[in-house]
Parts: C-alpha cells; structure tokens; sequence
C-alpha cells in the first residue's frame, strides 16, 4: 500500500514507492530491501528504525543510487521532485547528489579524504556545484563547521582529517552535508559516535535546517529516543520491510505491529524499576531463509495460522499503517 498524499498538500521532496533491492550472493538472492514505501515531505523528518540487518542502510544507499554489486535496485520508483532516481542516468546523479541530495554517513572517513586539508575538501565540494569565489566558499565553510559545533574554526579549516578525533571527523562530514541546503538529506547513524551534548546541538541544529529551509531529512537510526525527539514520521523496518509507519506520536505512543510493541518494551526508561527488560525472543532471520508469510512470526507472541500468509500494509487506522493481521488494536483504544 502506497502512502497517501493529502490533495491540497504540496507534493513530497521525495516518494519512494515498492522498492526492491537485492544482493545477487553465491549462497543466494538476499531481498535487502522488500516492497518498501514512504514520503518524506518538505522540511520533514523521518526515522527510518530497525535493528542491524534490518534493511534500512540498503535503503539509503538506494535513495543515493549507491548499491554496489552485487547489489542492485530490482524494481520500484524513488520519485524525487518528480523525477524517477532508478532511472537516472550516472552523469544525472553525479549532479544531484552533494548538491540536492546530500548523504552523511556512519563513517565520516567515506566522506573525507585523508590526504587533503579541511578548507580543500569544503571548498571544493562548494566550487563543483556553484560558481562562489574561493573566499566566499571559505567564508561558507567556516559558518558551517561553527554551526555543527567545532571550535576555533578558521584554525580547523587548515588541518587535516588525522588530525580530527573520531567524533569531531563526523562533525566536519555533517557540515559538507549542509554546505549546499540540499532538498533532501540521508543520514545513515550520523550522530552514533559523538557525544550526548554534540549529539543535541547537532539534532537542534538539523531540526532548525529543514524548519527554516524546508530540507527533508531521512534519518536512520536504530535509537528510538532520537527519532522521538527528532522526526515527524517514523518507518520500523525488519527483514527488509517496513512493519510499521506512521506518524512519530503515533506509532511511539501506540504501537500496532508486536515488533515495534517489542521494541518499545526493550527500552530501559519504560520499564518499571528492578523489573528485567521485556526483551524480543530469538534473534532476526536471516535473509536467504525468512519463514513462509509473516518475517516476524518466529518470534511473535501473537502469531496463529494466518501469519503463514504474507500481510499486506494496511492503513489499520487513520494515517498509521502497518504490516500484520494481529495488530495491538487496544494501544489504540486504550488511548
């Protein structure tokens, strides 16, 4: 089921809609990514949450158009300002992506390179997208590093990626991220490694970049308390599919799908003190050899015969959908 757009409301920064990618492995086709749907408005945040394996990196990737082989995107549509990403040529996304479309990744050293100063590598970045004077590009990239929170900046632009710690390199890749205003932004984990202080500047500051410029962020992420704070919608992904969607207050304040349900119950602050965690039984299937129906059955506490079959997504209720037969309806009535 595609997610539905209001009629009176602006089209989407981007639509992504029955999305497939799949790893073509010598021990088997790996579905990664498996029928998945959303629309990220603009200026909106959403959380795309899952637990390692779950599909939602490939996801990413995929926006980017950077699935190396033997992955490849097999099927589905990434509609970006109306223009169809699967089908766009190399020369097309080279153009988009840094200038329009911008990724900030796990690990900052994907976007830095070791043998070239900071100031280089801004400036450069900025230079190969729009005609700017050296000075008003360095200019540019001094603002930005202040902006995500590193010190002494005209200092900072002289040095060398070596010469950053762990944390502070990711800082640097999120300013090259903001350099252009892009429309749209994928972060993969960007703030995993940093600090919980740097880690609120920096979510304030991304919350104040799509508010004010109306850039949409996908934001990925397995922390559901920074997608609580941080995104207007939410996507739990598992196995590859997205089990669950809908808006943050929604889903977070009353999970449907007895994933999420776990989910939820494994976090340590909505457990009652001196109680053990609610843990999810069982480990995460592997994708060569995912049950027959439903990905989560194996594990699900509400599983019955009906769950051989493979659940469609269904608007359960209004604009909060998910991808289960036995969904937890009194979340909902209870509310």
């Amino acid at each position: 089921m595609e997610p539905s757009i209001p009629a009176t409301a602006a089209p989407p920064t981007i639509q992504v809609r029955n999305l497939q990618t799949r790893f073509f492995t010598r021990a088997g086709v790996v579905p990664a990514v498996n029928d998945v749907s959303f629309n990220v408005g603009r200026g909106k945040v959403l959380g795309l949450v899952g637990e390692s394996g779950s599909g939602k990196t490939v996801t990413g990737f995929s926006i980017m158009r950077l699935v190396d082989e033997p992955g490849r995107i097999t099927g589905g549509e990434i509609l970006f300002d109306g223009r169809d990403l699967v089908k766009a040529s190399e020369e097309e996304m080279r153009q988009l992506r840094g200038n329009r479309i911008a990724m900030i990744f796990q690990d900052p050293m994907m976007t830095l390179n070791p043998v070239l100063r900071i100031d280089t590598q801004m400036i450069e970045t900025m230079q190969a997208h729009t005609k700017i004077s050296r000075e008003d590009a360095r200019q540019r990239a001094r603002d930005t590093l202040g902006m995500v929170g590193i010190p002494s900046p005209d200092e900072r632009l002289k040095a060398y990626p070596h010469q950053f710690s762990g944390g502070m390199r990711q800082r640097v890749a999120i300013a090259i991220a903001l350099l252009h205003r892009p429309e749209l932004i994928v972060a993969d984990e960007p703030t995993t490694a940093l600090d919980v202080t740097i880690q609120g500047q920096i979510l304030a500051e991304v919350q104040k970049l799509a508010a004010t410029t109306g850039t949409s962020i996908v934001w990925i992420t397995h922390d559901l308390s920074v997608v609580a704070g941080l995104a207007d919608d939410i996507a739990v992904m598992y196995a590859g599919e997205i089990a669950e969607y809908g808006a943050v207050s929604n889903v977070l304040d009353h999970p449907l799908h007895p994933y999420t349900h776990g989910l939820l119950g494994s976090v340590p602050s909505r457990n009652k003190r001196g109680e053990p965690l609610r843990q999810i039984p069982g480990t995460t299937p592997s994708l060569l050899s995912l049950p027959p129906g439903c990905p989560f059955q194996t594990r699900c506490p509400r599983a019955a015969d009906v769950c051989r079959q493979v659940p469609p997504m269904a608007e359960i209720l209004p604009a909060h959908e998910a991808r289960c037969f036995r969904p937890h309806l009194e979340n909902a009535e209870a509310a």
